[in-house]
């Protein structure tokens, strides 16, 4: 783009809902044709507030769960005297504990933004995820110095069976979390809410421990036990990678490749764009925003060139998972012509 040329914003907002099945599609069509777009701030937020929520119910029902799957060991914990299993509740708890800094993140992000931040308050999620990445590498040093601990200085174990019963039930409600956890965070884009269900699925690991521990003891070998905590943790250190490479690609703006390929295809299918231009993704929070360049027929007037990136808005809006908000720009193709420059800057 060369010279100076005027700029023209214009706001968009989508109150309309995207649902995923096909009632939810067909309504949310009937609504688009009959409701028009409103170009006031009143539903900017409104699929942002809808997914913190889910967020925050994911967060609420997992915390529950957590806490009587950790009560329940605490009980066997008395019964038996086991140190592992008194680890394993330990984590439990700190699994639990995690989601309070993430619904904080949650709350945040559902305040609307500011002069000093323009883009709200999104990023929340992704301190959240920083302090969730860190408590899980607690964890695995935890685990592996209970490893240590147990090569070191062996102990005897009362009521194994009981102790077996509380590994099967620490795995058991640390998966349903991590599965819960790991889905809705994906389908709201939240890479926070996704390690966090990492690091329950890392406590799951931890009562498997617990299992092999009572079953290894029971066949009196006391080192199986030891041993196995050492595999667990490493297995830990593989989730704790996994987590942490997640939250730094949303620290860095990283995206999937294949996102940006697709807002292409949606933009060169656009009348009237000659070709497609750069095109940046970044992720706030659980939602995308986007800028594009296209490239439009010089002989467009400015007016016709701002229809062009109404539209192209418009079909990115609709068409990309999670978009909440795009800017796009406008060039005329070859040398001079008509010299015009449109901006559309849109949210839903």
């Amino acid at each position: 783009m060369t010279g100076h040329r005027p700029q023209h914003g214009h706001e968009h907002e989508h109150e309309h809902g995207h649902g995923h099945t096909r009632a939810g599609r067909v309504l949310a069509r009937v609504r688009h044709a009959f409701v028009p777009h409103r170009h006031d701030s009143a539903g900017k937020t409104d699929a942002a507030l809808e997914s913190s929520s889910r967020g925050l119910r994911v967060l609420g029902v997992s915390f529950a769960v957590l806490a009587l799957t950790a009560a329940v060991q605490a009980v066997i914990v008395v019964m038996s005297g086991s140190v592992a299993l008194l680890g394993d509740t330990l984590h439990n708890v700190a699994d639990a504990l995690t989601a309070v800094p993430l619904a904080v993140a949650f709350l945040l992000g559902r305040r609307a933004a500011t002069r000093r931040f323009t883009y709200g308050y999104g990023r929340a999620e992704d301190l959240a995820g920083i302090a969730i990445v860190a408590v899980i590498a607690a964890s695995a040093a935890f685990a592996g110095h209970e490893a240590v601990q147990r090569l070191v200085d062996p102990q005897d174990v009362r009521a194994l069976g009981w102790v077996a019963v509380a590994g099967l039930v620490g795995f058991a409600g640390n998966e349903w979390v991590a599965r819960y956890r790991i889905r809705v965070g994906r389908e709201i884009g939240s890479a926070a809410l996704v390690a966090d269900g990492l690091h329950a699925r890392t406590d799951g690991f931890t009562s498997l421990a617990v299992l092999a521990s009572a079953g290894g003891t029971a066949a009196g070998i006391p080192l199986a036990d030891p041993v196995i905590g050492l595999l667990i943790t490493l297995a830990i250190c593989f989730v704790l990678r996994d987590a942490a490479r997640e939250i730094y690609h949303r620290l860095m703006d990283a995206v999937e490749p294949d996102l940006v390929a697709r807002a292409e295809r949606i933009l060169a299918g656009v009348e009237g764009v000659r070709r497609v231009g750069a095109v940046r993704l970044r992720w706030v929070g659980h939602a995308l925003r986007a800028e594009a360049d296209i490239v439009l027929a010089p002989s467009l007037s400015l007016v016709q060139a701002h229809a062009v990136a109404v539209e192209a808005e418009h079909r990115l809006i609709h068409e990309l998972p999670r978009l909440r908000a795009a800017t796009v720009h406008t060039d005329p193709d070859g040398p001079a012509g008509t010299d015009h420059h449109a901006v559309l800057r849109a949210h839903r």
